[in-house]
């Protein structure tokens, strides 16, 4: 079916400026535009925050794996599923440090460790905090997803100097339903209020090509860019179909539909780092170059993601060089924290009811 973008010149011509306000008929216009058209001004925008030629590089390490209460149904860790994932208990805290030294020592900058629960328990929480303080001791950004976090563990991990918390809202909130029915939508930005107000980073994006519609894709960028201030970074995933899972048979989506939702995030949270996250393994070279094209400035290095396949550092070494890609120095540590006290201070001076966006509300 042909496109038929109606994008209206003001909205084009203010591209590139931070909005929280966006509609969803102006997000799914963005879509609509000419390919070309769609990257030409998402490479404009991305040219105004950032080094077109930087990316970004994180690492993520599993530090607990498997047997993990949710029903999310594109996840092999979930033990609502048969995927043949063993349960794995927390790790050692050296294990971690020497695998968060090799990453450094690769050319990561950003450490990112990843639990398979509900929620931390206090006991756990004690040996994640001091993941965290050794880590953050060589020198690397620290990055955790850990599930549910109330304000008071929220805290604990700010006070032991963790940088970024990963919490995606996966997709939109009228096809969440449809993906994950133990914790709500509501759960998920609960979760990124208490991240918020401990003073960490949010890193917050989605899963595509779950079998949602194109307007569910409009939906998920319309919740992250109603975030305030914009998640610092996104990451956009491609699914990757695990057997024993309820997705593992759901029709690919289109790479050019799913570079089109890098373009749109882009547009959307022009200062955001956009992730190029799960999926990398089987997109082709000219599929990731497109997608650096359209703004995407972050990759995950390594072999591995969490218990996911990812393409290893040579093969991205590789990529960086014929692209004239190199890895992103952190600089923008200053301006960040500075947006980020602007933005709590634009929260404390709301009213209670009004200081997060209730994805409930028509």
């Amino acid at each position: 079916m042909p496109r038929t973008p109606s994008t209206d010149t003001q909205t084009l011509a203010g591209l590139g400026s931070i909005r929280h306000d966006w509609r969803l008929d102006e997000i799914e216009a963005l879509f609509a535009l000419p390919f070309n058209d769609l990257l030409f001004r998402a490479q404009q925008v991305h040219r105004e925050h950032f080094d077109p030629n930087a990316v970004q590089v994180s690492t993520l390490l599993s530090i607990k794996t498997g047997a993990c209460p949710e029903d999310c149904m594109y996840c092999p860790q979930s033990g609502h599923y048969n995927t043949g994932l063993g349960k794995e208990k927390l790790l050692e805290v050296e294990k971690v440090v020497e695998q968060a030294r090799a990453a450094l020592d690769a050319g990561a900058s950003r450490f990112c460790m990843g639990a398979a629960w509900r929620s931390p328990r206090d006991r756990d929480l004690e040996l994640v905090l001091e993941m965290v303080r050794r880590v953050k001791a060589l020198g690397l950004e620290t990055c955790m997803t850990l599930g549910m976090l109330d304000t008071a563990q929220a805290q604990r991990l700010s006070n032991a100097g963790l940088d970024y918390y990963n919490h995606n809202l996966d997709t939109s909130p009228d096809y969440y339903g449809k993906i994950i029915t133990t914790r709500t939508y509501a759960d998920r930005l609960d979760t990124l209020a208490s991240v918020r107000e401990a003073g960490m980073k949010v890193c917050a994006g989605g899963i595509l090509g779950m079998g949602e519609a194109p307007s569910d894709r409009a939906g998920l960028l319309q919740q992250l860019a109603r975030l305030d201030p914009h998640p610092e970074s996104v990451p956009i995933n491609m699914l990757i179909k695990i057997p024993g899972t309820p997705l593992e048979n759901v029709e690919d989506l289109d790479p050019i539909e799913f570079i089109r939702a890098i373009a749109v995030a882009r547009l959307l949270m022009p200062k955001s780092h956009v992730r190029l996250s799960a999926g990398r393994e089987s997109m082709s070279e000219s599929t990731q170059a497109l997608a650096f094209h359209a703004g995407a400035n972050s990759i995950f290095y390594g072999d591995t993601l969490l218990t996911a396949g990812n393409p290893e550092v040579e093969r991205d070494q590789a990529l960086f060089a014929k692209l004239g890609l190199h890895p992103e120095t952190r600089t923008h540590d200053v301006q960040d924290q500075a947006d980020l006290e602007a933005a709590m201070m634009r929260q404390a001076a709301k009213r209670p009811d009004d200081r997060y966006y209730d994805a409930t509300r028509v």
